[in-house]
């Protein structure tokens, strides 16, 4: 079995999670939550973004019907390779979800949070969904349990949701005004009768806003997914932020619409198209203000297993566990262990930081008042160090370093260069690809990067650095920002644009 690699560092379990301004976990942003209820995030990784760095989920797909339509869903089974929410492999009964639960809980011991999330919406499929809950309450305590729901059903379902100790509640709420969900919501499958149009969508909000307001009177965490839609709910979504915050939302999840048409959505084949990345983080960043943004959202399948930006599903397939030997409660040790040790390395880092602080609180920043922030792109599996080969990497991660500190924006996702030829019907390479995902970035921080590629990425204004591999993320980031500083790169002018050919 293989385990992180850790440094023990302190026996407390830590108070928070990443570093400021990078999402919505870090001691700063939680200190107005009571303790017990900043203990229920710390390693959370659909929560926290630097637990999602060591810590894994799950996702069991357990409920295939759903009570509404939404023009960016399409729900098709067994597409193994779409990355996309609404898509698994198999629809599973209660008690085999359970079974895989199970399973990969004992393979993989990082796995700290099994969720309901799909392929339709699980409080639409009540009773299977509290089965499964049901069964895992009982067979497997040490796991956290989590629902997402389009809230339709969500009011009465709380009174349920509570009984199984269900900490965790992710709603996803388009729209505050019926007029945009209209454009959104085709139509509701409401109290045996299919209603349509802007009344359909008034319901839906409505019981949106209601539920919301019931998990937080029991003290559940409600975390806000929206779907950025340009031209739709983009110029929106700022109101929507401000209304679940003042609700009791703790975390707002603004994720870009999928739009490519071989998914066969309505909007796919309608032609609508998805933010940009510069559009996402610019309404990420203005939301930010009025609520804490989650920026390393995957929009992960409703069957996905393992840490995020990884899918090991196809490791617990129902023929593969079905052969499977597990003693759980042993496997629980084995967990419990992993999970300590995680829990001293994030505080051994939260101690690290809040030292660095004081630091240059003493010292004063080395870094030029007014030198412009930087894009810098990061390979890496995991553990929170640059620890992946660019031509291996199936996504970046992205970190903003400024004058007053170093911010994750997000990730984007491409092909890996590895793997070659062609990714697209208009001959598009990976390495194509690649340098189009990339742009706005001036470095890619890679533990190796080869000499093939090397040239290309300088061409179009993205300095390869392999200089840093197995070093802390945002400790190379600063490195580099200071390196870029000295060298006189940092003008508070940014730079030409890139272009990719």
């Amino acid at each position: 079995m293989e385990l992180p690699v850790i440094n023990k560092a302190s026996a407390e379990a830590p108070k928070g999670g990443c570093s400021a301004g990078s999402c919505g976990s870090t001691d700063d942003q939680m200190s107005h939550l009571p303790e017990h209820i900043r203990q229920k995030v710390f390693n959370h990784p659909c929560y926290s973004e630097e637990a999602h760095h060591y810590f894994a989920r799950m996702h069991v797909a357990v409920a295939p019907a759903c009570n509404i339509q939404c023009n960016y869903c399409n729900r098709k089974y067994d597409c193994a390779n779409e990355s996309r929410p609404g898509v698994v492999s198999e629809v599973l009964k209660p008690v085999q979800a359970v079974k895989k639960v199970l399973a990969v809980a004992a393979t993989i011991p990082q796995m700290s949070v099994l969720g309901i999330a799909g392929p339709g919406d699980p409080l639409a499929n009540p009773e299977r969904t509290f089965e499964t809950f049901r069964m895992l309450s009982e067979q497997a305590p040490d796991i956290k349990l989590c629902v997402s729901t389009n809230g339709l059903s969500l009011p009465e379902q709380v009174e349920e949701l509570a009984k199984y100790n269900i900490d965790h509640v992710t709603i996803t709420i388009n729209c505050v005004d019926p007029d945009v969900g209209a454009q959104i919501y085709p139509w509701i499958f409401w109290r045996n009768k299919r209603i349509k149009g802007r009344e359909a969508a008034e319901i839906l909000i409505e019981q949106q806003q209601k539920g919301l307001e019931m998990l937080v009177a029991k003290g559940i965490l409600v975390k806000v997914n929206s779907v950025m839609i340009p031209g739709v709910n983009d110029k929106h979504l700022e109101e929507v932020s401000k209304i679940v915050k003042a609700k009791g939302a703790f975390l707002h999840n603004v994720m870009p619409l999928i739009s490519e048409a071989e998914h066969g959505t309505f909007y796919g084949l309608t032609g609508q198209r998805g933010p940009t990345n510069e559009e996402l983080q610019a309404l990420q960043d203005a939301c930010e203000g009025d609520m804490n943004m989650m920026r390393h959202c995957r929009q992960c399948r409703a069957d996905a297993v393992g840490l995020l930006g990884e899918d090991r599903g196809a490791e617990f397939t129902l023929d593969k566990i079905e052969s499977m030997d597990i003693d759980y409660p042993e496997a629980m040790k084995m967990r419990a262990e992993v999970h300590a040790a995680i829990n001293e390395e994030l505080e051994s880092k939260r101690l690290a930081r809040e030292a660095k602080v004081q630091l240059v609180s003493i010292q004063g920043t080395k870094t030029k008042e007014g030198a412009r922030p930087v894009l810098m792109a990061v390979a890496t599996k995991g553990g929170g160090i640059i620890n992946e080969h660019f031509g291996h990497a199936g996504e970046f991660l992205i970190y903003e370093a400024s004058s007053s500190g170093v911010r994750f924006i997000g990730h984007r996702k491409t092909i890996p260069y590895c793997e070659g030829g062609d990714t697209c019907g208009d001959g598009e390479s990976a390495l194509d690809k690649t340098l189009r995902v990339l742009v706005g970035c001036e470095v890619v921080l890679c533990s190796k990067v080869g000499y093939e590629p090397w040239g290309p990425l300088e061409a179009a204004g993205i300095q390869p650095n392999g200089e840093h591999a197995m070093e802390p993320i945002e400790d190379a980031v600063t490195a580099v920002y200071e390196e870029m500083r000295v060298a006189g790169k940092l003008a508070p002018n940014p730079p030409e644009q890139q272009k990719v050919a």
